[in-house]
């Protein structure tokens, strides 16, 4: 079965619109504000998508542009103006960033209150310890659980195979899905015998940025396939990480590109910018009380 994350996206969005106009009744509107640097054609349409999603579910958005040859120091002063900005509630740097700039410097300087994408050490520290409380999650991995449980797939006990361990998919990934008591297996650039451990995952999730890397021989019959991959070949053509084709006959379930996991990481954006607001809020309401 074909996953349909656009499905999911608009429900997820809906609910968002509600939260915002609960918000909005309490003369309160949420903020998003996003960081780019040069003109990275992917970068740009990423921008766009958000921009305008955000518009349509009353949410606003600013976007924050700068060249590409910016020091560190202007984005960094940029950050900080940001963080005292009463209208802003999350913050976002958009990746990738020119090889000039420090991009852990840059995340580490965001309030942690309105980390847009859950990356600042304080929020993944928290994520890791599996701690209670209100605080950001990585949109891409906070998309991935909702549509899992979405599609009822089981969690405790499930061997999980996650293909690539990036601070923004894998490792965030990894703690939640341990928080839900399914055994996790990294495979990276090194891992010998790769499709060996594929093979054994009731659940693989591919995020290594490689075209095509999964193939119909590296996963076995009835496995849910995630692919988190989102490359454009020389054609044009946008495709995932996993040879959709090859795999999607095998799988239980398996997501397309486009159309999968893309839509759900923007509208768990929206939400996690919701979130922030209304946490915000209840801050701001026990400190007056």
């Amino acid at each position: 079965m074909i996953i349909d994350g656009k499905k999911i996206a608009r429900e997820i969005n809906a609910k968002t619109r509600q939260q915002v106009a609960a918000l909005k009744a309490h003369q309160l509107t949420p903020g998003i504000a996003v960081i780019v640097v040069g003109d990275d054609p992917a970068s740009q349409i990423y921008t766009r998508t958000k921009h305008r999603l955000a518009q349509k579910l009353g949410i606003a958005s600013t976007r924050y542009h700068f060249p590409a040859d910016v020091d560190q120091a202007t984005v960094l002063q940029q950050v900080r103006k940001l963080n005292r900005d009463d209208s802003v509630d999350a913050i976002l740097v958009q990746a990738p960033l020119p090889a000039q700039l420090n991009g852990e410097e840059i995340v580490n300087a965001i309030d942690p209150a309105k980390d847009a994408d859950g990356l600042h050490p304080l929020n993944l520290g928290r994520l890791y310890a599996k701690q209670g409380g209100h605080y950001p999650v990585a949109c891409t991995p906070r998309g991935i659980m909702t549509l899992l449980k979405q599609y009822q797939v089981p969690l405790a006990g499930a061997n999980v195979v996650i293909v690539g361990r990036s601070l923004l998919v894998g490792k965030p990934l990894l703690a939640l899905l341990n928080n839900q008591n399914a055994t996790v297996t990294f495979v990276g650039r090194h891992t010998k015998k790769r499709a060996t451990l594929t093979r054994q995952a009731d659940i693989l999730i591919v995020a290594a940025g490689v075209p095509g890397l999964v193939k119909a021989g590296d996963v076995k019959a009835g496995a849910v396939v995630i692919d988190v991959g989102i490359n454009r070949l020389p054609s044009g053509k946008l495709v995932g990480d996993v040879d959709f084709a090859g795999v999607a006959s095998l799988a239980r379930l398996i997501t397309p590109v486009p159309g999968g996991v893309g839509p759900l990481t923007v509208a768990m954006l929206m939400r996690q910018t919701v979130e922030l607001a209304e946490w915000r809020r209840e801050r701001v309401a026990s400190l007056v009380g």
